[in-house]
């Protein structure tokens, strides 16, 4: 048993308007949570279109919202509904508003965004902040430059949300690698509240996922993963293009597509792998800790998510990483690659498919994340389950009040 208080409720937040990767970090943190307290219930909002492809543990719930999708800067346009934006946004407020109210949650977890996609958590942080609900905003090790997130954040009016309704900021990750509000001129009352909690280890599921491997692939090989894919044809068609030009590569590659590559592009990597006796191409997996567990390296972007995979597996990794629209991955890439932990490819613009395929080459025999000690690296999941428990500590009055309302 933890100490949570009974039948304790946490409310998660995540936007989610394209990509995977702020739906994995909540689904991961709330699966850690659950298992820590058998008592405990954790409800995702989400904004994710293929969020019912994951399966979820006991306990452990979603609401969807309709969908919104990003069309340039600061420019979204509804998912799936004919209906302009405005419209969308004020169905997600009023939906994650009702269900706040609803579900009556003992902490509310906000991932990346402070007041959510265009403000439309702001009335349920009010809300909830005059109940005495604690407020906990969730980032990231790596947001993006210093200066553009200063200017992003104060468009958005950001700063005043950490320093009057947060009560705490936890950074999945470690200074060592990035101070993710370097650039916001945030006040001491709000730097006070930054915690960092380390990276998010990651675990094999323990359902077995279905196969889409074929024999060969029970021998080493190479998993090429491009998270969402949305961003990840150029990394595809240069790995691609290595084994086409090196037929003698020594470890097969196994290329996850993602399911937000446009399906044209994904056919046509389709039928090129098929060309070639060392490749196979799967479009999605969503039990991709299996397949990061199983290979003897990883090639990817390095997203968060597939960050954390790399450090909780061991594997050893070459990351290229994109550049546009944010220059999140490479922040996040350059300065692991000085720590030891990752090796980084540059994507010079020509891509010269030997330049690439001497790295395929060179991969399975560079030091493992392990050669490095770095001091609380992993430490991500325990150290949210230590101050959520602080939070839903019976001794606290408002939730002394929680516990008999659940009863």
């Amino acid at each position: 048993m933890s100490g949570y208080v009974a039948g304790a409720r946490i409310l998660v937040y995540s936007h989610d308007t394209f990509g995977l990767g702020h739906l994995r970090r909540c689904r991961a943190i709330a699966h850690s949570l659950v298992e820590h307290d058998p008592n405990l219930s954790v409800l995702i909002i989400s904004g994710s279109p293929i969020i019912g492809s994951f399966d979820f543990r006991a306990r452990v719930d979603f609401v969807r919202i309709p969908g919104v999708i990003k069309r340039g800067d600061d420019e979204y346009a509804s998912l799936n509904l004919s209906i302009n934006i405005q419209q969308t946004l004020a169905i997600r407020s009023s939906i994650i508003q009702h269900t706040a109210e609803l579900f009556e949650p003992d902490l509310f977890l906000v991932d990346k965004e402070p007041l959510g996609l265009r403000g439309e958590v702001r009335d349920t942080l009010t809300m909830l902040k005059a109940r005495g609900t604690p407020l906990i905003l969730g980032l990231r090790d790596v947001m993006d430059e210093p200066a553009l997130l200063g200017e992003e954040w104060e468009r958005k009016n950001a700063v005043p949300a950490l320093r009057d309704l947060y009560d705490e900021v936890w950074v999945y990750g470690l200074p060592q690698i990035c101070d993710p509000l370097e650039g916001i001129g945030l006040p001491r009352s709000a730097r006070q509240k930054v915690t960092y909690t380390g990276y998010l280890p990651r675990a094999v599921s323990p359902v077995t996922p279905r196969s889409h491997l074929p024999d060969y692939f029970q021998e080493p090989y190479i998993l090429v993963t491009t998270g969402g894919g949305g961003d990840g044809e150029v990394l595809i068609d240069w790995v691609l293009r290595a084994y086409e030009a090196d037929r003698g590569m020594p470890h097969p590659a196994l290329l996850v597509l993602g399911p937000f590559m446009p399906p044209e592009i994904q056919a046509g990597f389709i039928d090129r792998s098929r060309r070639l006796a060392r490749v196979q191409a799967i479009t999605f997996d969503t039990h991709i800790e299996t397949l990061v567990a199983n290979a003897v390296g990883v090639v990817a972007m390095g997203g968060y998510n597939t960050f954390c995979e790399i450090l909780s597996f061991d594997k050893r990794a070459l990351i290229v990483p994109r550049t546009v629209p944010r220059m999140e991955q490479y922040i996040r890439a350059t300065r692991a690659a000085d720590l030891g932990l990752i090796r980084v490819l540059i994507d010079d613009g020509e891509r010269d498919a030997l330049t690439m395929a001497a790295a395929l080459r060179r991969l399975p025999e560079q030091a493992p994340p392990s050669a490095v000690v770095v001091p609380g690296l992993l430490g991500g999941l325990k150290n949210v389950n230590r101050k959520v428990g602080r939070w839903l500590s019976p001794s606290r009055p408002a939730l002394v009040s929680a516990a008999a309302r659940h009863a």
